[in-house]
């Protein structure tokens, strides 16, 4: 099978291309490899395979990286959380025009085969929620004077009594919190209009917090994971905002790569959303003191800080079940074995 990987210099996506290529597929790479997110070209770019090093917002690199292919993995986006709305041009200009440019090409080639989109869980917005009197309920962004006074849990949007938490299923409200988060909703609904009018498969793979070798390292947009280890890296402790015990599932970058290739590959194509996670949730906190411990008895201990960032969700764990039951996919990484590799790999 040929392949068009897109954004498959990064960090997602060159896992899904060592997959790939290493099980005989005919694999292309549309990647800028632009120096805002490679500084120096990536050690772990394969002679077999080639590069198209373009803008993905150009339709005319899409149009000759995807001559020919079978299918199409959509990796290539702006990652992470803006640091303010002034980031908002350059999330649209690569997730939502970006994606718009790809899409326009394929429909003119007339490409027929599957589309799998990395999206993310941070359509969903806060996670789902169960009040004692009122059942499921979805509560609004939380309050700044709440946050200020260390007001964390969001109460019940009915009667404000304290919710108990449980997984996000893939036909929970989306609900999207901040500018990166409405790109990646603005994808998903972009190539399932393609789908629909070509007749074309599109699997949207909502990624949660994924973490592994060649992550972006000292940025404010990389996940929280590099953060902590960056810090670590240079005898600083991890800050830990609000009160550390915001629930995420932390999922290996093997596992979502892997999820990526069954649904390429698998005997049925699957359409809609499938929330890729280890369906294990863990604490910030918990993430903060693994990588710490991994890190060795000289590492400094997490510092809890408080406060919370702008647009950030308290608690959002997955239902993992639809990927298990439609791709076979279940996560193979544990939580420690996990993070105990993640503290020495190499980060990008």
């Amino acid at each position: 099978m040929k392949v068009l990987v897109t954004g498959g210099g990064g960090f997602v996506g060159s896992h899904v291309v060592d997959l790939l290529a290493d099980a005989a597929h005919d694999v292309v790479v549309l990647d800028s490899l632009a120096p805002d997110v490679h500084p120096r070209r990536p050690t772990y770019l394969r002679p077999d395979v080639r590069y198209v090093e373009a803008d993905v917002a150009d339709p005319d690199a899409w149009t000759d990286a995807a001559a020919g292919v079978d299918a199409v993995c959509h990796q290539a986006a702006r990652v992470g959380l803006g640091v303010d709305l002034g980031d908002i041009r350059r999330y649209v200009a690569d997730n939502d025009a970006g994606t718009a440019a790809g899409l326009w090409a394929l429909h003119r080639m007339g490409f027929r085969g599957r589309l799998v989109l990395a999206s993310s869980m941070v359509v969903y917005g806060e996670g789902s929620y169960r009040c004692a009197e009122h059942g499921i309920v979805r509560p609004g962004p939380r309050r700044p004077a709440d946050l200020g006074a260390g007001r964390y849990e969001p109460p019940c949007p009915v009667c404000g009594a304290a919710l108990a938490g449980a997984p996000v299923a893939e036909d929970a409200p989306t609900d999207p919190r901040n500018v990166y988060a409405a790109t990646k909703l603005h994808q998903e609904h972009l190539c399932a209009a393609f789908g629909r009018d070509q007749g074309v498969p599109v699997t949207a793979l909502r990624y949660h917090n994924v973490y592994g070798a060649r992550m972006p390292r000292d940025t404010p947009y990389a996940g929280v994971a590099s953060i902590f280890r960056s810090a670590l890296a240079q005898g600083k402790a991890p800050t830990v905002l609000e009160d550390g015990g915001q629930r995420r599932d932390f999922v290996a970058v093997g596992d979502v790569a892997r999820a990526n290739v069954l649904a390429l590959t698998a005997a049925e194509p699957v359409d809609g959303a499938l929330n890729v996670a280890s369906g294990a949730p863990h604490t910030v906190l918990d993430l903060a003191t693994a990588l710490a411990t991994a890190a060795g008895p000289a590492a400094p201990a997490p510092r809890v800080v408080g406060g919370a960032r702008v647009g950030d969700v308290r608690h959002i764990v997955a239902s993992p079940a639809r990927a298990a039951a439609t791709l076979g996919f279940t996560a193979e990484i544990g939580f420690a074995a996990g993070i105990a590799a993640f503290a020495t790999a190499e980060l990008r």
